[in-house]
């Protein structure tokens, strides 16, 4: 636990930074500190209030939709936390992994007054948005911390003593934070260590449901703690590491790079027998004591993946083609050698997906992503976003003026989406810094040295642009040396495997099927909005599905339903009949064999090899 600062200190530590522009040194803890200097580095204005846009109702019930099973999995820990939050006049807070508020629970006139500084569902309690606060900073650090009083960035939020931990998933992402809080005028050391071990006892809930087919590996130095929050959790698909609870990597010396490559028996030699916990050595000598979940005899295998409600799925496995996992291997290669690579596709397709699978697989990825839509940003503002300002730089300018994203990314990868629609003036700025790899704010500061790699992405036909002077030609040849070209979900040969790999990830329930029919329709459809329209679609089928019952064509949008006939004839523009006659081959020439491959019906196939 982090040691909590007198009132005495803190005033003191505030006079030193806010006021003098000096150090606190040991006057607060050095995540408090770190977490100061970000929020001024961003501009914030402790003497204002934080400028926060809570979620409407509607909104608020979808991000509560969005992140069921999170609710879920620590609904038994927020109602144990609930007694004491009540009984000490606090509250229990959960967010998700931006710090966004999704319930409270605990005390009514404390949750009152909570609510006069935002702290309540639907309020983003994230850094950028409301200073340094154990929330949004816990996010940030990676770890518990506890933000008392005086130590928050913004003087409004000094009423409040807050204690929180991120929330990691089994493959080491962070999917929110549980919170303790409650007036700063109590003493709440007891928080943190409340909060840990409810976080440890969630993490731990994650291994309870998706691991069927792994083998689970749960141990620890003192038998005793084998089968408690407290004990360590790897697991392993076909021999390879492919998740960990933080206990787990800490015993045995990992971090998250080891997700996929380290393999069990180098790990542990000779595994334990039984159902107690048994004396474990693993590779390097070391005594554990350990059991093993291992799955029945009659699973069928299957990759273990981590289960990603809210999001496309990063493009592994079969959701995109052997070309495209191919150019992210090389895209990583190009990024380690500063070598900016650009992304063409059609709108959902997945660039930004794509873009952040080369920064998790780069060098960079321990440094910020940043992303950026040049089509969001309003041309008057996108410059001071980009390059940041001094104070005093423009009318409505922050005070202390702002670091600018590609600062901000330093170390990092700056996404650039939608380039086609910068501005030709911002174009020759943005030229200068992949040149001279500095960044001048506007309003005369001085230019700061920049390190970060660049991958661009638009759905236009740059070179289109540069003949008809739309793009300046200088810069698409600095940031086109490799382009990456996404197909649309259309041009995909193997849709239906696509469906159902896709399914896989989205659906809420394991037991949760399509019938043979409607995964035929969805794979026929041509889906104009790509991986995002059938991601949707998707979604809203496991909403409306009904418990043991496969999911039909009923439950399918009108357009996707369609007819079998009609639907398939369009995507069969995209499987020549080249294609057809190499599956039939394969096949031995059974055109049952061949259609079922293919994701088409047999009458279809026959018709179209015959008949053209």
């Amino acid at each position: 636990m982090l040691p909590m600062g007198t009132p005495k200190t803190v005033i003191a530590a505030r006079r030193r930074f806010f006021h003098q522009g000096g150090s606190p040194g040991a006057l607060v803890s050095e995540p408090i500190l770190r977490s100061w200097r970000r929020c001024a580095e961003r501009g914030l204005d402790i003497g204002s209030p934080p400028r926060i846009e809570p979620l409407t109702s509607t909104e608020l019930r979808e991000a509560n939709d969005r992140h069921e099973r999170l609710r879920r999995l620590c609904r038994p820990e927020i109602e144990a936390l609930h007694a004491d939050a009540d009984a000490t006049g606090c509250l229990v807070i959960l967010t998700d992994d931006t710090g966004l508020v999704l319930e409270t629970l605990g005390s009514v006139d404390f949750a009152a007054r909570a609510a006069r500084v935002a702290l309540r569902p639907g309020v983003p309690w994230n850094e950028s948005a409301t200073g340094t606060n154990a929330i949004g900073t816990a996010l940030v650090e990676g770890r518990p911390i506890m933000v008392h009083g005086g130590e928050h960035y913004f003087e409004p939020h000094g009423i409040l003593s807050c204690s929180a931990s991120p929330i990691f998933d089994p493959y080491g992402r962070i999917v929110g934070a549980l919170d303790l809080t409650g007036p700063a005028a109590v003493d709440h050391r007891h928080a943190l260590g409340l909060v840990r071990l409810a976080v440890e006892q969630i993490e731990r809930r994650f291994f309870a449901d998706g691991f069927e087919t792994a083998t689970v590996l749960r141990f620890q130095t003192d038998p005793v703690l084998v089968g408690t929050p407290r004990e360590a959790i790897v697991a392993f698909d076909e021999g390879r590491l492919v998740a960990a609870n933080r206990a787990g990597l800490h015993l045995l010396g990992l971090d998250r790079t080891a997700m996929g490559t380290a393999r069990l028996d180098a790990l542990f030699p000779a595994l334990p027998r039984g159902e107690s916990a048994q004396r474990l050595i693993d590779g390097q000598g070391r005594e554990f004591f350990g059991r093993i979940d291992t799955p029945p005899p009659v699973a069928r295998r299957r990759e273990v993946r981590a289960p990603v409600p809210t999001r496309l799925p990063a493009p592994t496995g079969p959701l995109f083609d052997e070309a495209t996992r191919t150019a992210v291997q090389r895209a990583v290669k190009l990024i380690a050698a500063d070598v900016p690579v650009l992304v063409r596709g059609e709108t959902g397709t997945g660039k930004e997906v794509l873009a952040r699978e080369i920064h998790h697989r780069s060098a960079r990825a321990p440094a910020p992503f940043v992303a950026v839509n040049c089509a969001a940003i309003p041309e008057n503002l996108i410059e001071a976003e980009l390059f940041g300002y001094e104070e005093g730089a423009f009318t409505g300018a922050r005070r202390q003026g702002r670091k600018g994203l590609l600062r901000e990314a330093e170390g990092g990868i700056v996404f650039l989406d939608e380039i086609g629609d910068m501005p030709l003036g911002l174009q020759a700025r943005l030229l200068r810094v992949l040149q001279e790899r500095e960044v001048a704010p506007l309003g005369g500061g001085r230019p700061v040295q920049v390190d970060f790699a660049l991958i661009c992405a638009t759905h236009c036909d740059l070179r289109a642009m540069v003949q008809e002077g739309r793009f300046r030609a200088d810069l698409y040849f600095r940031i086109a040396h490799y382009t990456v070209e996404l197909p649309p979900l259309r041009r995909l040969s193997d849709r239906l495997g696509l469906v159902r790999a896709l399914w896989q990830r989205l659906r809420p329930d394991a037991g949760l099927a399509l019938d043979a029919e409607c995964e035929r329709r969805l794979a026929a459809y041509e889906w104009p909005g790509n991986f995002r329209q059938l991601a949707g679609t998707l979604r809203a089928l496991a909403a409306l599905a009904e418990p043991g019952q496969p999911v039909g064509i009923d439950a399918l949008p009108e357009e996707v339903a369609g007819s079998p006939e009609t639907a398939i004839e369009g995507p069969l523009d995209a499987l020549t009949r080249e294609a057809m006659r190499r599956a039939l081959d394969a096949c031995g020439g059974n055109v049952s064999r061949a259609a079922r491959q293919l994701g088409i019906n047999r009458s279809t196939l026959y018709r179209r090899l015959i008949h053209g």
